[in-house]
């Protein structure tokens, strides 16, 4: 009885959610509820996504990963002024890469339809032009040599698999499925896995599901919630994101508390090896969390939701990107104040560098999508309006990155290979950073051969390409090795006077927290 009396329970809330936020409470056996939203709202709130997240990340861009570990005081203001978007539109188009990653997969869509396949989307961004880092290249490198979605993605492929890559270029799922979570998510399982696994995919469907409800609610409160049902609950991020909201409603004057909170407990990066032992931090989830903390502790407000998300440091142009994004939607784009408007109309005629598309371009690409989508979910469209069949956001399937994993040391390198070199470490897993280099810009590019050896054992043979676009973001990685001591070699196999493979230094993971007050006791808080 206490199992059934709990079970009605649950069921009365939820209806009574859907009750508040789209009409009358309806019964499981019911017909699927259905919004009615004029056409000329559609495209105003598909104009408010894409010209949000712009708007966003424009303001956060000089910020970038300059605040890690700590947040922007209140005493240093952040400028904005008219001719600030075209002034980096022009000057540093690489900030973009928000924006134009998620047109590279429009672009698929358009040319293609929304079945074309996942190879599609995977080739596209791999052989762009533009630059890529952790999970993005680390995918671009697999692909390029062999490793099809969705392998080019897990963890054992790619060591920046929990990286918020497919977060910040999942906004294009979203703005195309109005009221759809579900079939937002569905888009995310195919594009996102390219890049990313477990916490790393997860943001980019979270990211995708608030822009989703969006469309069709205007309590930031509810959206935030309701899209975390896409995530499994028993998943790290899951639970990253529920403690902020935990901590919003403890602290709800305070958004400051809640980011120590967040730092406390959430702020041990593990898989990226660039942040590990170190105060750099680009997992998905802690930069989730800061897109949160903006959207509830600004509450609405465009402002304070973008300088939040912000001053929140880390990813912050990537952060209020999604957070200026998703508001943006929510609102609409005349309802975006016209202070973060000055000098929008001055660029939507602008291409993205490294595509055909502008602002105005994909305001109207991505309304016709979102209605062939709501047509393909068994809504319709008539003259004026499009009728939504709202989906109820379902959880996806449970991942998880990096298991048993825990970091034991960071060791520096900082030489050059020159033929070979061998290493001893004990542990589980491990991975040595660096890159391939030539000497002068001037000459051609060369690919390296290499070899790895563990234990006397050659494990693969690789390259490394001295074209930055090409390149092998890391030497090499290997987990789940026997515990215990193990012996490295890598062996360069066509050096090259003038070209030189550089080893920065080395991670080591074992199959255990670290004891000790210097790891578990203060750090961790979990």
């Amino acid at each position: 009885m206490k199992a059934m009396k709990k079970f009605t329970l649950s069921i009365g809330s939820f209806s009574m959610c859907w009750l508040l936020c789209f009409g009358q409470a309806q019964h499981p056996e019911e017909p699927q509820r259905t919004k009615v939203i004029s056409l000329a709202e559609l495209q105003d709130k598909i104009r408010g996504g894409w010209a949000g997240q712009t708007i966003g990340v424009t303001f956060g861009g000089p910020t970038e990963f300059h605040y890690n570990g700590t947040f922007i005081q209140d005493y240093q203001t952040i400028p904005w002024y008219d001719g600030y978007l075209k002034k980096w539109m022009e000057d540093v188009p690489g900030l973009y890469d928000d924006i134009y990653m998620d047109l590279t997969f429009v672009d698929v869509f358009e040319r293609l339809g929304m079945d074309a396949p996942v190879d599609s989307f995977a080739n596209a961004f791999a052989n762009a032009g533009y630059t890529l880092w952790h999970a993005n290249q680390a995918a671009r490198y697999n692909i390029l040599n062999g490793i099809k979605a969705p392998e080019s993605g897990h963890w054992m492929n790619n060591p920046h698999a929990d990286d918020i890559d497919y977060q910040i270029e999942s906004d294009f799922a979203g703005l195309m499925n109005p009221g759809m979570p579900n079939s937002a998510s569905e888009i995310s399982d195919k594009i996102g896995h390219i890049m990313n696994y477990g916490d790393g995919w997860y943001g980019g469907v979270y990211v995708g599901a608030m822009y989703s409800l969006a469309f069709v609610s205007d309590d930031i409160h509810y959206v935030v919630k309701e899209a975390l049902r896409t995530v499994p609950a028993e998943s790290d991020f899951y639970k990253c994101i529920s403690d902020v909201i935990t901590w919003y409603e403890r602290y709800p004057d305070d958004w400051k508390q809640t980011w120590f909170e967040i730092q406390r407990k959430w702020s041990e990066e593990v898989g990226c090896p660039d942040g590990v032992f170190a105060p750099f931090d680009i997992d998905a989830k802690i930069n989730a969390a800061y897109i949160v903390l903006g959207l509830l502790y600004g509450n609405g407000d465009y402002t304070r939701t973008l300088e939040i998300a912000t001053r929140a440091g880390q990813d912050s142009d990537c952060n209020p990107s999604s957070a200026g994004g998703i508001l943006g939607t929510m609102m609409g784009y005349n309802k975006i104040p016209a202070h973060w408007k000055m000098g929008l109309a001055d660029v939507e005629d602008m291409e993205f560098k490294y595509t055909t598309m502008s602002l105005n371009k994909v305001y109207d690409i991505g309304y016709r999508h979102a209605l062939e989508m709501i047509r393909r979910n068994g809504g319709t469209i008539d003259e004026n309006t499009a009728t939504i069949a709202l989906q109820r956001p379902t959880s996806v399937q449970y991942e998880k990155s990096f298991e048993g994993l825990y970091p034991v040391e960071r060791v520096s390198v900082n030489q050059t290979i020159t033929a070979e070199y061998a290493f001893d470490f004990e542990g589980t897993g491990i991975v040595l950073l660096g890159s391939a280099h030539k000497d002068r810009d001037e000459l051609p590019n060369h690919v390296f051969s290499l070899e790895l050896h563990i234990d006397g054992k050659k494990i693969e043979t690789f390259s490394m390409s001295t074209d930055y676009t090409k390149r092998r973001h890391e030497i090499f990685w290997k987990y789940q090795l026997r515990e215990g001591k193990h012996t490295v070699k890598v062996v360069v196999t066509n050096p090259r006077d003038g070209y030189r493979v550089w080893a920065g230094n080395y991670v080591v993971y074992g199959n255990m927290p670290v004891d000790g007050i210097n790891y578990h006791s203060t750090i961790s808080g979990r």
